[in-house]
């Protein structure tokens, strides 16, 4: 029978206390009897809606019921079969908004219990009934991945060579599961990285705190135990171009690149010294570890820090700052309920002492005499009618500027991807904003064997996306050279 208890089990964390004065993982993991009991909240219903839900497809009844029998190497197999990150995926992808908003367990109500589990009755006597959450998927996930990395000691087997060539530009998400999924029928496949370690925005852009980079190194050597080369300080465009990866035997090309340029609002004082992306921010932390303070690209540790923006970037910023020894505030022109963060990375961030000034945008930054910054002159923000993304539009309110004392301004307000592919591609075609135009089931480009995916095509957007889209290119890259 299954669990019929009403929440999924809490993740448990580091205390907010103690985890914002340092970068190790926040979330410490399920332990077995916890995974065992939230797999048992598992109705395996026949329809599968939650692996509709996952961008890869994942088949999550299966695995979890692997999991009630104890047999988490099995579950890991099963996983992988589907994705190429698992360990990756269980800590960062929003599960909230896919798989697990479509468990069944996550659509009523059931009896409220007790820490003893007897059903709780109000005066007159009543079941009092609560909500039902989903089936904790992700988390499950987590733990399935990470019993896999401790304790499985074989190596990937080879397969057999197919005899064919592509390259993978990129070596973030996407990349590395086009990559995996080519590799794993037999594809020679090489990885032309542009900085010098492997992982992409898993490595530069997501903390320490939220996902270790142990995790992704492990997840990459998984990929060279398949023979997949990872060639670093590579930049296409530069070192080598499209057309010569072509001249140079390979018959496919799969972009990946993701976007990587930050976007400013083009304010007065944004030249100031103490004005930065939150991408130049986070890859000094994450890649050049400049929190340890030995680092050869350090960042300064200010007292009051301002970070514009509210999604899943501006969170990770914040957080970074925070630990750093900041004062934060996060700065966002609509409130709480418009945050396209996740959930859980908002909750961090409040426990975790971080200040929210919502309905409030910033319209110049000021300096002092030395040209640093010292405070952002703001203004009042209220919602008007829906704009385009369906959000209520923020509206200037008149004669609400104020200012708010900051000595460092972080940007978050997005990305888009660099124009040094396209511009030395000749017949790529690209959006006007800078995305490459892509089909979305195979990825294929404007140009013949050249293919496209993940944050390159869509602009900034999730992990589990950009697997997606590297799976599809995947299967059309060996059904176009395998002419199957």
């Amino acid at each position: 029978m299954p669990n019929m208890t009403p929440k999924k089990h809490e993740m448990p964390t580091q205390e907010p206390q103690i985890r914002a004065t340092n970068f190790l993982e926040v979330a410490t993991g399920y332990t077995e009897e916890m995974a065992i009991s939230e797999a048992e909240r598992c109705l395996h219903c026949p329809t599968k809606p939650c692996v509709s839900g996952c961008p890869v497809h994942i088949n999550i009844p299966e695995f979890i019921a692997r999991i009630k029998e104890k047999d988490y190497e099995g579950a890991y197999q099963i996983i992988s079969q589907s994705s190429s990150l698992p360990a990756v995926c269980g800590r960062v992808c929003p599960q909230e908004s896919q798989c697990e908003c479509l468990c069944i367990r996550g659509k009523g109500v059931l009896p409220k219990k007790d820490e003893n589990g007897q059903i709780v009755k109000d005066e007159n006597g009543k079941t009092i009934m609560v909500p039902s959450e989903s089936v904790g998927i992700g988390r499950l996930e987590r733990f399935v991945a990470d019993y896999h990395l401790a304790n499985n000691k074989e190596k990937p087997v080879k397969p057999t060579p197919n005899g064919h060539k592509v390259a993978v530009i990129g070596s973030g998400p996407s990349g590395l599961t086009c990559a995996g999924d080519l590799a794993k029928l037999g594809f020679k496949v090489t990885i032309f990285e542009a900085l010098h370690v492997a992982g992409g925005v898993l490595v530069y852009g997501i903390p320490e705190f939220r996902l270790p980079k142990d995790i992704v190194s492990k997840e990459v050597e998984n990929l060279k135990a398949l023979d997949v080369d990872i060639q670093t300080n590579v930049v296409i465009g530069r070192t080598l171009t499209i057309d010569e990866l072509f001249a140079d035997g390979y018959e496919a090309v799969y972009i990946g690149s993701g976007a990587g340029l930050p976007k400013f609002m083009n304010i007065p004082g944004e030249g100031l010294k103490g004005v930065l992306s939150a991408n130049e921010f986070l890859t000094r932390i994450n890649l050049m570890k400049a929190y340890k303070g030995h680092s050869d690209t350090p960042v300064s540790h200010s007292k009051k820090v301002a970070v514009i923006g509210g999604g899943n970037v501006a969170m990770d910023a914040a957080r970074s700052a925070r630990r750093l020894g900041g004062d934060v505030t996060i700065i966002y022109r609509r409130t709480r309920a418009e945050l396209p963060a996740r959930a859980e990375e908002v909750e961090h961030a409040i426990e975790e002492g971080i200040n929210f000034a919502f309905l409030t945008n910033p319209i110049r930054i000021n300096g002092d005499e030395n040209g640093c910054v010292k405070s952002l002159t703001c203004i009042k923000m209220e919602l008007g009618e829906p704009d385009a993304s369906g959000r209520r539009r923020p509206v200037e309110i008149a004669n609400s500027d104020f200012d708010l004392e900051a000595d460092e301004v972080i940007m978050s307000l997005g990305t888009s991807p660099n124009p040094l592919i396209k511009s030395t591609t000749e017949g790529l075609e690209t959006q006007k904003w800078g995305g490459i135009i892509a089909e979305e089931e195979t990825g294929l480009t404007s140009r013949p064997h050249v293919y496209a995916g993940g944050d390159a095509v869509t602009g900034a957007a999730t992990v589990i996306l950009a697997m997606g889209a590297g799976k599809k290119a995947a299967a059309a890259i060996a059904k176009d050279l395998l002419k199957e």
